[in-house]
């Protein structure tokens, strides 16, 4: 009995979680979420949705402790509540991907090259300084967190910059993750004028989800959950 009753207390808990999950737009404001915090009307350029839109969509998010907000003065800035969130995120992408064919196949459809740098031979390759790594979201994005060693280079200042970029190393470019598309049109590009690049396996939120990185706080989580200054030595 007592089991029943805490399963039947437990489980309309788990589905605020599902309910607030269960909606296309607002899984897109977790995914512009996931990049940097965001003003309720940066968030509706962004998505093409009214502010009035936004804000209801974000106050379910925020009622199932998915998301939270700050305010200065008039202006709300709302950010994910905790890098469980983005973990959650990247977990149903995940399994999208894996169980659902038309997933796989629209990320194929829509990839103009399938070669891609793993995240794993990027930290030798950075170490040996052999590529350059162009972070090429918005630089509100980078100026939030990005992984180390990367160059800001937001894709629309990518053509008129592109000078800056050294042709002897190959030239590494990430975005906002595995179906940004923004890394693959800046890779197009590079390749169109001579240079020897390849796109990142998926970008930012892989990247700090696997680092455990907490920009909000400006700290990583070693495995043992203690925290470290971001940047300070391990030990």
């Amino acid at each position: 009995m007592a089991r029943g009753g805490l399963k039947g207390r437990l489980y309309p808990e788990f589905a605020r979680v599902s309910q607030a999950l269960a909606s296309e737009r607002r899984l897109e404001l977790l995914d512009v979420l996931a990049q940097a915090p965001r003003r309720v009307e940066a968030l509706a350029d962004e998505t093409g949705m009214t502010i009035a839109n936004v804000s209801q969509h974000l106050q379910v998010l925020k009622n199932a402790r998915l998301v939270e907000s700050e305010r200065h003065g008039t202006s709300v800035t709302y950010r994910l509540a905790s890098p469980s969130v983005l973990r959650l995120w990247l977990a149903l992408t995940g399994v999208a991907e894996e169980r659902l064919p038309e997933v796989a196949r629209l990320r194929l459809e829509h990839r103009a090259d399938d070669t891609e740098l793993s995240r794993a031979n990027l930290a030798r390759l950075l170490r040996r300084k052999d590529v350059v790594l162009v972070d090429v979201r918005p630089a509100v994005e980078f100026q939030h967190g990005h992984i180390p060693g990367a160059i800001s280079m937001p894709l629309p200042e990518l053509p008129a910059r592109i000078d800056e970029l050294p042709r002897d190393k190959r030239i590494v470019a990430y975005c906002r993750g595995t179906y940004c598309l923004m890394a693959d049109d800046a890779v197009a590009l590079l390749r169109e004028r001579g240079f020897d690049a390849v796109k990142l396996d998926g970008g930012w939120p892989e990247w700090a989800a696997e680092h455990s990185f907490d920009e909000a706080a400006g700290t990583r989580r070693r495995p043992s959950g203690r925290r470290v200054r971001a940047g300070s030595r391990s030990g």
